[in-house]
């Protein structure tokens, strides 16, 4: 796997030959204008011949004429260049293809080739097109910037124009004998000295120069950097089998006997791809994962270190809280903390420094953080986290072993969980304060989001399993983060069709499906259940399962049953003559009345379909997701002057 450790600065060096800023993984964040992730800039002549990679996707992107077609390329170019035998030819999967570009140019700052693409479905997105169709060739920011079409209200059939990220050498980079340039994508286990054999005459340094950086940066699988070519390039060698990255010398894990010690120490470990033998601290969380691409047969990719690697184990490992493969996980992408630095950031575990149960506010450098005390095996969520980036879920950054306990430390959420703000008892808080509409459609939209990244485009997929509101946090902007992956499951398909199933029911009241609760069924739809039930709560402000009397005096509690927000909405969608009315009184009181009932009632519909007693009724994730990108479209927009006109086809029920 590629990984290339790195301090967490980003040099911005411009040498002599410099040509482009590398896009740094910018790409992932829609909503952020980068502008390295509209394109290479255009500093250069204002067209020329360029190349591109391309990886062959069968069984619709894996001959010459199909590529072609999906990058506005000549199929003929392709196929010559390639040695393919002819133009329909069938390429294995994976095959890196070069493509010729004839005329990649100018268009205003940014130097591009325009592609265009017709949407095949439903749950396809600008982020979706850009990263997998089009495998990180173009982005979604540069899609976004150019399109006629609003990103929140995509549908099947739109034509689409998508940037192609090529470049043009420079003056400098002409004058040193640099004739083409050409996009190449990394993929797991590249270096720079693997990419620089698959092209004659091109070395580490120039590769380097072309895309501002310096030996130490961490690049990115699937993202392209560009290669400086002196000649045009030839076939490559798909054959070829990047040389594993040197393993990291064992380190030993030991139990401390005091505070005064920790738990483990930082080490230092060769850079693969230096090339000159840097020594580099280990200070940088987060592996990234293959999650562009969801192919039924793309093969598991190997593990963060080499198999060879694993680090040395106290014969006491049995009382440690991670258990041996997690510990040799973890040590290849987290920052491993001294107990004595988680002490000193949270004032000793201060009660003044509870943020809640065993989580712990902490101070590093400046920054705040979340360390959470755990004891029992915690390797299955490290080894979820590691391989996650995304800006609806919450990032893991580091841990600690000390006596027994693990500590975990997270990104902080400043404003708390989603059950803090609608079901705190505490008085004089922030949470007396209410989430207003556009709040709560946004939330449900993240976390539709994150769920739509784990089922969908990462490699295995996952499923959370234990969704909650109690599992959900609130970053400073109010953004949705979710945490807690402790019982997450990955999806391995299986040849023979065969169901996972479970004998050991764990979860939270209210939030797991029948189908679970019964037989121990595990499958995505849980999810899309536990999801339902969170946006009935965001609707609603009540609670998974509730109490309400039997039909008598409601303090009598014998006299109380346990009612489910899963059936309560289901009621409400169910018909007749008064649903304005059973919408008003689910609808949570304390937002006065100032939503948009057409879209309270659309919302209400999702968390229906999304609670079916039957699983096969349930909508997947992904087509929940764009639901509530409409919605929340249209919640943007709203005006609650508008109110009554909004509402006005609800009066008589539907």
């Amino acid at each position: 796997m590629l990984w290339w450790w790195s301090t967490l600065f980003f040099l911005s060096i411009h040498g002599s030959q410099a040509q482009q800023t590398y896009v740094d993984n910018r790409q992932l964040d829609c909503n952020i204008n980068y502008t390295t992730a509209y394109g290479y800039t255009c500093n250069g002549p204002s067209s020329c011949r360029s190349y591109l990679t391309f990886r062959s996707q069968p069984p619709r992107y894996n001959t010459p004429s199909s590529i072609a077609a999906l990058l506005n390329s000549n199929p003929n170019d392709i196929t010559t260049l390639n040695n393919f035998s002819s133009n329909s030819a069938t390429i294995p999967a994976d095959t890196v293809v070069v493509v010729p570009i004839s005329n990649c140019s100018c268009s205003g700052e940014w130097y591009q080739h325009n592609a265009s693409y017709e949407l095949q479905g439903t749950n396809e997105t600008y982020f979706s097109v850009a990263n997998n169709t089009y495998e990180g060739l173009s982005t979604c920011q540069a899609m976004i910037s150019q399109s006629t079409y609003d990103f929140r209200n995509l549908s099947v059939g739109n034509n689409i124009t998508v940037p192609l990220r090529c470049a043009c050498p420079t003056a400098n980079q002409t004058a040193a004998g640099i004739r083409y340039l050409l996009t190449y994508l990394i993929t797991w286990g590249n270096t720079y000295e693997y990419m620089s054999t698959l092209f004659a005459g091109v070395d580490v340094q120039s590769i380097l120069d072309a895309n501002s950086l310096s030996p130490e940066h961490i690049i990115f699988p699937f993202t392209p950097i560009l290669i400086p070519l002196r000649t045009e390039p030839t076939r490559i060698n798909n054959s070829a089998t990047p040389a594993p990255p040197p393993a990291p010398p064992v380190i030993p894990v030991t139990p401390t006997t005091g505070g005064g010690s920790g738990s483990s120490s930082k080490w230092t470990i060769v850079g693969v791809g230096i090339g000159v033998g840097l020594l580099l601290i280990v200070s940088v969380s987060g592996v990234l994962v293959w999650f562009f691409r969801k192919r039924k047969n793309q093969r598991r990719r190997q593990s963060v270190l080499p198999a060879k690697y694993t680090p040395a184990i106290p014969p006491e490992s049995n009382s440690w809280s991670i258990s041996s493969e997690g510990v040799r996980i973890a040590v290849g992408s987290l920052t491993v903390y001294k107990y004595d630095e988680l002490l000193k950031a949270t004032g000793d575990f201060s009660d003044e420094n509870r943020v809640k149960g065993s989580v712990y506010r902490g101070i590093f450098n400046g920054d705040s953080a979340a360390v959470k005390v755990m004891r029992g095996d915690v390797s299955e969520e490290i080894n979820v986290l590691k391989q996650i980036n995304h800006s609806n879920i919450i990032r893991l950054s580091g841990f600690c072993l000390h006596q027994g306990n693990t500590y975990l430390v997270y990104e902080f959420a400043d404003n708390g969980s989603v059950s803090d703000w609608l079901h705190s008892t505490a008085k004089n808080t922030k949470y007396d304060s209410v989430l207003e509409w556009k709040q709560r459609v946004q939330i449900a939209h993240d976390i539709a989001d994150a769920l739509n990244y784990l089922h969908n485009f990462i490699t295995p997929p996952y499923i959370h399993k234990n969704l909650t509101c109690s599992n959900v946090l609130l970053d400073a902007h109010m953004r949705a983060k979710i945490t807690n992956f402790g019982l997450a499951r990955s999806v391995e398909e299986k040849e023979n069709g065969e169901l996972q199933l479970t004998r050991h029911v764990v979860g939270t009241f209210g939030y797991m499906p029948p189908e679970y609760i019964e037989n121990g069924l595990i499958t995505p739809k849980m999810d899309v259940f536990a999801l339902g039930v969170l946006i009935s709560e965001l609707l609603s402000g009540k609670e998974a399962a509730t109490r309400s009397p039997l039909g008598g005096d409601e303090k009598d509690v014998v006299g109380l049953e346990e009612m489910q927000l899963s059936e309560m909405v289901r009621e409400v969608v169910r018909g007749g003559d008064n649903v304005r009315e059973k919408l008003g009184g689910f609808m949570d009181g304390r937002l006065r009345g100032e939503y948009p009932v057409e879209l309270a009632y659309s919302m209400a519909e999702i968390a229906s379909k999304c609670v079916a007693v039957d699983l096969n009724d349930r909508p997947s994730v992904a087509e929940v997701f764009v639901a509530l990108s409409k919605i929340l479209s249209s919640s943007l927009d709203w005006d609650p002057s508008d109110e009554l006109e909004h509402s006005r086809s609800l009066s008589h029920g539907r």
